[in-house]
């Protein structure tokens, strides 16, 4: 399971919907110097809950101080996948003026031992100076602030010119500092309800907020009151609802519950499945689960036609997906030179695909040897990729590369990453692909499909799929998503995973 991408979406999915929560204003009384203009800050707190189940707190803190303002955002949460618990921690920081033009972010990210820590300033011209910290490794990069978008004051200040009257919309691009990028955030305000507010009911008023990346969205619903304090947002992530309550500092840091969410996501299929590794191809029908308290038929499924799968959809909702895994033959010879988009884009290093590495590059060349052949040294890349990663277990969170390279050890996540990374390095184009895969066996259950990750490599003019972690890629990958391990990728699947059940299954040998 992407760990750290759920984390991510969930953060900037809070991020959004709290942009412009303002509690009492106090006075700061602790800074070393006095400023021309007396520093002031607000502070509040929120419980997450998830599945019904307190799980994690988030922290809203605003400070003015000289004309200055800095937001934090901070999202504690416990999960435990299959008996392992995890704490994550997320932090992002905005510095902006008080009219909310952007001055710079900082982001850290903790799932377990592994921390990504990024920091940006933005000059005058727009241009963006980020330096990134992955363990031991630091990289440093120059980009464009992306045009007209907004950090947490610039959004308080712009949803308090739109105002609360019912039937109001607009559009905002919402820069998320974890991700490098902005995201498309339409807003429409909606009427004053009564609002349960762990047994406090209220009246506050709905604002609707759709947020959009290039692979899919996600739908919160806030309820703020007079003062523009957002008292509740609810979403869906994952098939799991996920509520984020205001509520004093003691509750908010009482002891959680913790949630098993990958349990969740374990798929049954109506029978244990046969010949899956020999298949020429299987025809699953996915059916949308309708969830409890929900109408039916709002669940929309999203999978990608690619090389190794074709897609139907049916008139109730359902989709009818065929993986038959391409075959390919010898002759291709690397490094590519091609000029297709997505393949020039595949040979790029990204944050979590350090394909310029020289640990990356090393390993990459002692995987392929002395082999010409694309298909060759892809097949040696993922044995080797299997045998590197010594330990093989749920407790990382979600490494980069040369993370995996130096601690060789993770579940398949690490391994797509490596494995991308290293073909790569010597020219091949490589994605990381997520969706779901068949397994005879996991975590005490028989027979299940998994979330899972792995590779797709350009072979000739074809996606090949390649499987580190399980040692073989077949039949029994449904494909959700393929790109370059980034977190916006998991808009792609937040609101189909968790979504469907396996209502059929024909396997063609």
């Amino acid at each position: 399971m992407q760990k750290r991408r759920f984390v991510c979406v969930l953060a900037v999915i809070f991020m959004a919907g709290v942009a412009a929560a303002a509690t009492q204003v106090t006075t700061k009384p602790d800074f070393g110097k006095l400023s021309r203009v007396a520093a002031k800050t607000q502070t509040e707190y929120f419980a997450i809950f998830m599945g019904g189940k307190k799980i994690g707190h988030c922290k809203h803190a605003r400070c003015l101080d000289d004309g200055k303002v800095t937001t934090t955002e901070t999202m504690v949460m416990t999960i435990r996948r299959l008996g392992t618990a995890m704490t994550v921690r997320q932090s992002e920081t905005c510095f902006e003026t008080a009219a909310g033009k952007p001055l710079g972010f900082k982001s850290v990210q903790t799932l377990g031992t592994m921390e990504v820590k990024m920091e940006g300033t933005v000059d005058a011209a727009g241009k963006v100076s980020v330096t990134t910290t992955i363990g031991q490794n630091v990289r440093k990069q120059t980009m464009d602030w992306p045009e007209g978008a907004l950090m947490s004051e610039g959004l308080r200040l712009l949803e308090r010119k739109k105002g609360l009257k019912e039937g109001t919309t607009y559009t905002v691009e919402v820069f998320a500092a974890s991700m490098l990028t902005a995201l498309k955030a339409e807003i429409r305000i909606g009427a004053t309800r009564n609002v349960d507010l762990l047994g406090r009911v209220v009246p506050l008023t709905e604002v609707t907020t759709v947020i959009k990346a290039p692979t899919g969205a996600v739908t919160t619903t806030s309820y703020t009151d007079s003062k523009f304090r957002m008292q509740k947002t609810v979403m869906s992530v994952v098939g799991i609802d996920v509520e984020v309550v205001a509520c004093s500092r003691h509750f908010a840091l009482s002891k959680n519950d913790v949630a098993d969410f990958l349990n969740r996501f374990l798929l049954s299929p109506p029978k244990p499945l046969t010949g899956v590794a020999s298949a020429r191809s299987i025809t699953y029908t996915l059916e949308p689960i309708t969830q409890p308290g929900k109408p039916a038929g709002k669940a929309k499924l999203r999978f990608p036609a690619t090389d190794n799968q074709t897609v139907r959809n049916l008139k109730t909702g359902g989709v009818v997906v065929t993986v038959c895994p391409i075959k390919p033959k010898v002759g291709t010879t690397f490094p590519y030179k091609g000029k297709d988009k997505v393949a020039v884009s595949a040979l790029k290093a990204t944050r979590f695909l350090q394909c310029d590495d020289k640990k990356i590059k090393s390993l990459a060349r002692k995987a392929v040897g002395d082999t010409k052949d694309t298909l060759k040294a892809a097949r040696k890349i993922e044995a080797f990729v299997r045998k590197y990663i010594k330990k093989k277990d749920l407790s990382v969170g979600y490494a980069s590369a040369v993370e995996v390279a130096a601690s060789r050890q993770g579940d398949c996540t690490e391994h797509a990453v490596l494995t991308a990374a290293l073909c790569r390095a010597v020219g091949i184009p490589a994605q990381v692909v997520t969706g779901v895969a068949y397994v005879e066996s996991f975590g005490g259950r028989k027979g299940v499909f998994g979330p899972h990750a792995w590779n797709r490599v350009l072979i000739g003019k074809k996606w090949v799929g390649f499987d580190a972690a399980l040692g073989q890629y077949d039949a029994g990958h449904i494909t959700m998503t393929a790109g370059d391990g980034s977190q916006d990728e998991f808009f792609g699947i937040i609101s189909t995973l968790g979504c469907f059940k396996i209502a059929k299954v024909t396997i063609q040998k």
